[in-house]
């Protein structure tokens, strides 16, 4: 049985120690601003850097996946060195991506590359990698890997909470209208990650700690479909907003694992600074 070799992208937003004690290999996707194309992660590597270009250039940025080029030279090395490749990536609903790896994929021989959609974006595909990349630690074979993780592939939930719907709007994943509301009643709405794709939930008012505990009240409750083995609290340029939800987190349901990570330039493109998120996979 080959040994396994498990690759996501850039928009699953795991952080650089987690990859590195996992092993897990990203390929980045790409920021488009300003006539120049950046590697996500790569060559532009915070949300801060994202909206200091977005002020600049009074545009917001197109995002794009990694060409099918990208795929075969990244896990060609992989394949020769006698690897079987898992990768796990966004949302075949929100990306090319998917699709551009599945097309890689036939470069080589059959069974050596497998390629799990998500159906999720940010740290809901990094819930999914990292279980992979533990299964391969362990010397599970790819096969069987590729089944356990897309048996978790519909209990993982991914919500967020946004400050604006702007970018949202620029990117055309809301209309017009939900966006003139929400600025002039000063919402700040919860965007819900299902079938694999983004839609709006609850509709919050109020000061920071009123949305984020009615946030949490409406994405966790009592906590007990929670699985405790990890949680993601995932943020664009809000550190104070994840340090607050994981503290409850922590306090309420004591949890094996909660983790803290930043959105990269691509998810942050999309929702904007000041968003929060919490992820998890359901019992």
């Amino acid at each position: 049985m080959n040994k396994v070799k498990v690759f996501t992208d850039s928009t699953a937003d795991l952080s650089s120690q987690q990859l590195k004690d996992l092993n897990i290999s990203v390929l980045p996707l790409y920021v488009n601003i300003g006539d120049k194309s950046y590697r996500d992660g790569v060559d532009i590597t915070t949300a801060q850097q994202l909206y200091e270009m977005v002020e600049e250039f009074q545009t917001l940025p197109k995002t794009a996946a990694p060409p099918i080029e990208d795929f075969v030279n990244a896990f060609k090395p992989w394949i020769d060195q006698g690897y079987d490749v898992i990768y796990v990536g966004i949302s075949s609903k929100l990306s090319a991506t998917i699709q551009n790896a599945m097309i890689a994929a036939t470069e080589f021989d059959s069974g050596r590359v497998h390629v799990v959609d998500s159906q999720n974006l940010s740290t809901g595909i990094g819930l999914l990698a990292v279980k992979a990349a533990e299964l391969a630690m362990q010397g599970v074979g790819a096969q069987e890997i590729v089944e356990k993780v897309n048996a978790l592939v519909p209990k993982v939930r991914t919500s967020f909470v946004i400050s604006t719907l702007k970018y949202l709007h620029m990117g055309g994943r809301c209309t017009s209208l939900q966006l003139i509301a929400s600025t002039l009643l000063k919402i700040k709405p919860q965007i819900i990650v299902k079938d694999g794709g983004m839609i709006v939930g609850e509709k919050y008012r109020g000061k920071d700690k009123k949305v984020l505990d009615s946030f949490y009240s409406d994405h966790v409750g009592d906590g007990k479909n929670v699985d405790l083995e990890r949680i993601f609290v995932t943020h664009s340029d809000y550190q104070e907003g994840a340090e607050y939800l994981a503290e409850k987190l922590r306090s309420e349901l004591n949890p094996k694992e909660v983790c803290i990570t930043s959105a990269g330039a691509v998810i942050s493109s999309h929702c904007g600074p000041g968003t929060v998120g919490i992820l998890y996979l359901e019992k």
